[in-house]
This record gives C-alpha cells, structure tokens and sequence, in this order.
C-alpha cells in the first residue's frame, strides 16, 4: 500500500527537539498567466480546506483541477455516459451514506446462494471482489524476501539491508513519539491544574508566568505545539496515530516472522492458484480508511447534501479489496486488475506501490491486457520524496522496465500537490521524476469518505491517483468514443503549466523547475482536458 503519515508530527517532533528536549490554443484557461498571479497567503477557509482540489488557479489562486468551473461551464446541463471505475485498494465501506448509491452491481450475479451465476469464476461478487478474504496487516515485501528467501542472492541482500535500516529507524520513530507524547501530555495535565481550567488558549499560556524551571518547559513545549495544532488534543491525537504506526511497522510491515496471510489460504506466489478470497470487498477494520476515501475522492455523489463531492457524476465504483496494511501481493494485483478488466471497468484506480516486487512481470501482463482491451490505470507516485528516475528508487507497478521505452500506452502516473501554489506547491512526500511520473494532482490534506459515513482528511499521492481517475472518467463519460491511451495524452497535454521552482522531497534546499519533476511538466486541469477531448472527439485536433 502507498502509506503516508501526517507530515506535521514531523513538524512536532522537530520543534520539540529544537525547544531542547505551455498550451494549446485550443485551451482557452490563459496559461501564460499563471505565474503573475498574487501568491495566497491567508490560510484557506473551511470551505476551501474541503474542496481546494476542485477550485481554479486563475480564479481562487489555488491549484486545484477547476472542477468546479467545468460543472458549471462545461457540463452543466449535459448527460454523459456512465463509466465504471475499479477502485483497486483496500476494502471499501459498501454502506457509507455517500458512495452506496453509486456502486458497482454486477446485475448477473444473485447476491448470497454462493454459486457463481454469471461465470465468471467469482461467487457472489456484487460490488467487486476480496482477494485478501480476512487478512488485512500485511508484511512489506522485503520482509517476505528474506523470511522466505524469495530472488536471488543480489535481491535477498538488498532486501535485507533496507530492511534492517527501516526496522532501526521505526523503532527510534516509536521511542521518540512516546517520549514527545508523555512529555506533552505531562505539561498539558500540570499547566491545566495550575490554571484551574480543562480548557486553555495561547493567550492563557502566554499570562502564565512561571515559579520554576518545570512549568517554563511545560508553556514552551505546549506553546511551540500551538503553533503546529489547533488544540493540545489535536496534537496529541497525531502523536498517538504516530505512535500505532510505527507500532504496526515492527509488529507486521518490517516483522520477518509474523505471516498475515495464512488465513487466506492461498500460496500467494503461484498465480495459477486462484480459488481464494470471496466477494465481499467491504472493509473489515476501523482503520481500513484507505480505500472509502480513495472511492469517495474518484466518485462520491455530488450535491447530495453530505459531507464531499467526488470528481466524477456519472460513475459506478468497483470495489476491489486487494491492498493490506503493508505491501501488496503481486498476485492480487495481476489478478485484480484482470478483475476490473473482464467485468466491465474502464478505468482503474491503484492507489498503492512498492519498492520489490519479486512476481512484476505477473502485473506487467496484467496491465498490458488492460491496455489490450482499453482499460486506463491511473497509479500513485509514491510517498517516498524520490526522484523515481534514479534506478535505487524503484516503485512497482510502473509501465517501464529501468527508464527504457513504456511496456503500454495506458498508465498515468500521478504526483501530489499541495493547496499552496508556488515554491511549496509540491507536497513533501511526493515522489517525483520526468520519467516516472506523468502528472500532478491535487493529494495534500484532501476531505473524503471514511468508513461508518464519515469524513476527514487524507494526504498521499494516494489521493492524487484518484482526482485524476475521477477527471478521466468525465472525459471519458462525455467523450466516450476516446480511447484510454488518447485520454491519458489528453490529461497530460491540457494540463497548466508553471516557470515556478519548486521544494522536491521535502528539502528546502533542493528545488527543480515544476516543468521538469514530470514527464508532461503540468498540473492536471479538468477544465482544460474536457475542452481538448471534444476538440479531439470531433477531429479538430490531432494528440
């Protein structure tokens, strides 16, 4: 899975130790106007904080994909074709308020007489499949290399080395969040008991006018917190999730010896052993957030009156469970996508990625069958801050072996963006490359469906896939007649453009022009690319 982890407790634990303990004319959004527009500088309203992804540049200054403008210039009174859109993930919540009326029903199928009534090899698959049937913590797959010494000498190495270098480093992570967490909650507890109050603002803090040495730490740790977080529970809520995340990375991701995929019940290195999984690809565990949040970004029911609009109107969203709390299997996602592919999908979303991948070549067919039969695979860069073109920084599935020619013309890798256009547009966990990575879409801080009809924000480019997911399903449901390789040009080819320079991997002192950390050097513009596709729909322009 493409796992990010809230970027400001990085901020927090920083602090806490520095405290001491170009386009064609036939896009009419002026490009060339872009980099004179007045930087924003006011912190965006809530409003906007929920739907930044979809505002316009030019309009709002903020480098969204004008989905919003083209709803309301473009297709307005239009009806366009429904496209299905496999979300290949994590389990999705199938009952939430905002994505059940816009499922996936595979109508051959009766739902609940376990028998395989249209054929097509899965029994009782209504809304999609589960090919991970109960097992959801998963081990990362170096892990996998070397408990079950998968490859050769030269992999089994790699795979040891970088292993051992991220089990130290979680476990430093772990240690350091539980001391930062105390410390916190310590001063949090004794400044509360010295005001009198369960409640306190900054301006409290800054009135309180220290006896000891003790107190004047717990207002600066707490101070210095404020500057990051809202609330003191804001912070120590994050600082919680930091600490069951790394939790989870030395109990399953990085553990050699911990087997989640025994209740499965399949060997998940022989791709000819298929008879697993079931057909309820409904999420199991409160924290599988995962994929209801990818599924409502791509198509959660517009103007409904609840909590997000997706992207896209005229969708029906497959679920696909096939993405654990670690590394993928290469198996599932070959076989998922084959999934998506044969039962009608035309567009799949993928939301995930690796860095080993011992069975690649089983998803490179799978993809090229995608590619065969039409099919777009819109995949996530990856949250690592690399640069994707350098060979030690892979990240599996991608449509080429060692930057050499594409294997298919159907893959559009994406990138993230943040709401702040500018030097920082960039997100800080992005991967990048002119290579590797096709596209940026909006990924920082986006509001969507969580599970129990719920919502709150998310941050990856596992967010930015599926914005791009979402616009290619409304070229392709007004301007059906396009092929998945002519809207993924024209996704790249509409996008806008930026001189600026831009902060890559997180590090204030490394910064590229925006133009050349992508292959179409371009933000991606819904906008703009429902414009170029009717201009290619109707032979007026040639990709």
């Amino acid at each position: 899975m493409t796992m990010t982890f809230n970027k400001s407790m990085l901020a927090i634990m920083a602090s806490f130790l520095l405290f001491g303990c170009g386009g064609t004319a036939l896009v009419s959004t002026p490009i060339e106007n872009i980099d004179t527009l007045p930087l924003k500088t006011a912190e965006l309203t809530e409003a906007e904080k929920k739907n930044w992804g979809h505002l316009d540049l030019l309009t709002d200054t903020i480098p969204g994909m004008s989905v919003d403008k083209a709803y309301t210039e473009i297709i307005k009174d239009r009806k366009g074709k429904t496209v299905v859109v496999a979300v290949l993930d994590a389990g999705m919540d199938l009952t939430h308020e905002d994505l059940k009326n816009v499922l996936w029903v595979n109508e051959k199928e009766i739902p609940g007489n376990n028998i395989d009534d249209d054929n097509n090899g899965y029994v009782d698959d209504i809304h999609g499949y589960n090919f991970l049937g109960e097992s959801y913590n998963e081990q990362l797959e170096m892990a996998r290399i070397v408990a079950l010494n998968l490859g050769d000498a030269a992999l089994q190495a790699r795979a040891k080395e970088n292993l051992e270098k991220d089990y130290n480093k979680a476990l430093q992570n772990k240690q350091r969040y539980e001391q930062i967490y105390q410390a916190v909650k310590n001063a949090d507890s004794e400044v509360k008991e010295l005001l009198g109050k369960d409640t306190y603002t900054k301006e409290d803090l800054a009135a309180i006018k220290p006896e000891n040495e003790a107190m004047m730490g717990n207002v600066g740790i707490l101070t210095q917190m404020l500057t990051i977080k809202s609330s003191i529970s804001e912070v120590l809520k994050d600082l919680n999730n930091g600490i069951t995340y790394f939790s989870d990375q030395l109990n399953y991701n990085l553990n050699v010896d911990f087997n989640g995929r025994e209740i499965v019940g399949d060997d998940p290195y022989d791709i000819t052993d298929t008879n697993y999984g079931d057909g309820n690809p409904q999420s199991r565990l409160e924290d599988e957030s995962h994929g209801t949040h990818v599924a409502g970004i791509i198509g959660a029911e517009r103007n409904n009156g609840k909590g997000a609009n997706g992207v896209a109107n005229n969708v029906k969203l497959m679920s696909i469970r096939a993405v654990p709390n670690g590394d993928e299997y290469d198996k599932d996602i070959a076989l998922g996508i084959r999934y998506a592919v044969d039962n009608g999908a035309r567009i799949i979303n993928g939301s995930f990625g690796k860095a080993f991948s011992p069975n690649a070549e089983w998803v490179y067919d799978a993809i090229k069958y995608a590619a065969e039969n039409d099919v777009l695979f819109v995949h996530a860069a990856g949250n690592s801050s690399q640069d994707l073109d350098d060979p030690k920084n892979p990240n599996f599935p991608n449509d080429q072996i060692n930057n050499g020619p594409e294997i298919a013309d159907n893959v559009i890798t994406v990138g993230a963006l943040t709401s702040k256009y500018g030097s920082e547009m960039v997100a800080s966990f992005s991967n990048y490359g002119a290579i590797n990575v096709d596209v940026f879409a909006p990924g920082s801080a986006i509001y969507s469906t969580m599970p129990g009809s719920e919502y709150d924000f998310q941050g990856g480019t596992s967010m930015a896939a599926p914005a791009v997911a979402g616009v290619a399903a409304l070229i392709m449901s007004y301007y059906p007649d396009l092929s998945a390789a002519q809207v993924k040009k024209i996704i790249m080819q509409s996008g806008l453009s930026s001189k600026s320079k831009v902060i890559v991997g997180g590090d204030a002192d490394k910064s590229m022009d925006f133009k050349d950390i992508s292959k179409s050097g371009k933000m991606v513009n819904a906008y703009n690319a429902l414009i170029m596709a009717e201009a290619v729909s109707k032979g007026k322009l040639k990709l």
